[in-house]
């Protein structure tokens, strides 16, 4: 029998990896991983350059709003102002901790953390990784591992595509950290990521312009949704400009200036593409190893998360399928449980996909779970919807306009509840309970015979009695 240096070697450390690789190593099995940006890149996109930045950024936003909407409820004096400086330090600060939290997690349960790119060797077997570091006086080094099993757990990274002045954008990536405060910004995309950033920099201060070559922003999500929440942040000041798209940036001493497809032009201080994410495969050797990709470029996997060569694992972005931490975090205990049996007294663990929630932290924040109302009527045919819209207490002394939209799509002939949006304050924090009764199967009838908490807007979604069409 071979010996290996390592019975699972896991190539990243964001959230799927962590969790692969330390629940992993507290079942008995000897872990590696690799981490190329080393203990400071540790938790992945979520926790140094998505999730939790940019929820950061978030509350940053709502306090200007907060400090506006106060003169309702008797608050007088002047509004705070932004120190932008100020906000990237801090948040650096807690990024940093996270980053400790996970080195210690790791540490303290028997993982050996390399800061390495890992990558298959060539003209090796698909047992053996090449680790390539940095030596002490900066020139490049590697070294050769072998491993029983090995999960990649790479992620995925920010895509803009080739057009003239491209090396002028930003991604998402970059946003956090600009050395100035953008004071005009232009967004480009109309997916969740372009949505949050346009209208948390809004929020900011910025005169923000988001720009979507599709008929409306929040492809995939309820149609009701999207045409919603697009109206309320046009209300809130940000300038969606749908059905255009850019051919050209230039950069000169007045900042940069964005050349439309309708033959306008924008001045802006940055524009950042939010035009989509791609899995990170980039010199990993996997097709000489057999590994296949997926027409989007992400890691073919069985239910198991095993690839087209069984000792080799994939999860999270790097598969391409659903692009959320919580389904990495899954997919990873999926893996550990196929390595080393599930835990004790529990049956193996596997993932569903067809009722995961989702948030969108936009102003306001949108919260789903289940099937959209085309899908619905698509899959299920006779449905009833429920649906209200209406102005939120705290909004009737606050002078804003804001305005909640609260959804159920109901299968007509089981009574289950099998679709739940919103648009409105805290609609993730709402959304993620109702989830779970919707996992257990819950019907209009089990929504109807719950007691609301009141006043609260989620009593809304026990309170609606009349469908507003079938």
């Amino acid at each position: 029998m071979p010996h290996f240096d390592y019975d699972l070697f896991v190539m990243g450390g964001g959230s799927g990896g962590v969790r692969a690789a330390r629940m992993a190593a507290q079942r008995g099995l000897r872990v590696g991983m690799a981490e190329m940006l080393g203990p400071d890149g540790l938790g992945g996109t979520c926790v140094n350059v998505g999730c939790i930045p940019k929820k950061l950024y978030s509350y940053a936003a709502h306090y200007a709003e907060a400090a506006h909407e106060s003169a309702g409820y008797g608050w007088e004096g002047q509004a705070p102002v932004l120190n932008w400086q100020t906000l990237k330090t801090n948040r650096a600060r807690e990024i940093q901790r996270l980053n400790g939290v996970y080195g210690n997690l790791l540490r303290g349960s028997g993982v050996t953390v390399h800061n390495a790119f890992a990558s298959f060797a060539q003209d090796a077997d698909a047992h053996t990784l090449n680790l390539a570091t940095l030596n002490a006086d900066g020139s490049p080094g590697h070294q050769h591992i072998t491993a029983q099993h090995i999960l990649i757990a790479t992620g995925g990274k920010a895509h803009v595509p080739h057009f003239n002045g491209s090396q002028h954008v930003i991604t998402s990536d970059d946003v956090f950290d600009l050395p100035e405060f953008p004071h005009r910004l232009v967004v480009v995309g109309g997916g969740y990521i372009a949505c949050e950033f346009a209208s948390i920099f809004n929020g900011l201060g910025s005169q923000v312009v988001q720009l979507y070559r599709g008929e409306q922003v929040l492809r995939g999500f309820d149609d009701e949704v999207r045409h919603f929440l697009a109206a309320e942040m046009g209300k809130a000041g940000v300038d969606l400009r749908l059905n255009a798209g850019v051919l050209a940036v230039h950069r000169s001493d007045a900042g940069l200036t964005v050349e439309l497809e309708d033959g306008n032009t924008l001045q802006a201080d940055a524009v950042l593409y939010a035009t989509g994410r791609i899995p990170r495969t980039d010199d990993l050797n996997l097709q000489a190893m057999g590994v296949a990709l997926g027409t989007h470029g992400g890691i073919q996997v069985n239910p198991q998360y095993q690839t087209t060569v069984p000792h080799i694992y994939a999860v999270g972005d790097v598969t391409a399928r659903v692009q959320l931490t919580p389904v990495a975090l899954g997919e990873a205990m999926v893996v550990v449980d196929q390595l080393c049996g599930p835990a004790a007294g529990k049956a193996p663990r596997s993932m569903a996909y067809d009722l995961i929630p989702t948030a969108v932290f936009t102003h306001p924040n949108v919260g789903t779970v289940g099937l959209t109302e085309a899908q619905a009527r698509e899959q299920l045919g006779s449905i009833q919807v429920f649906r209200s819209e209406f102005k939120a207490l705290k909004h009737t002394l606050s002078g804003s306009t804001e305005r909640t939209l609260m959804k159920l799509l109901v299968d007509t002939a089981t009574d289950r509840v099998v679709g739940l949006h919103m648009v409105g304050a805290e609609a993730g924090e709402i959304v993620q309970g109702f989830a779970v009764a919707m996992r257990a199967g819950a019907t209009k009838a089990d929504f109807d015979q719950t007691i609301g908490i009141h006043p609260t807007a989620a009593e809304e979604f026990v309170t609606m009695r009349e469908p507003t069409r079938s």
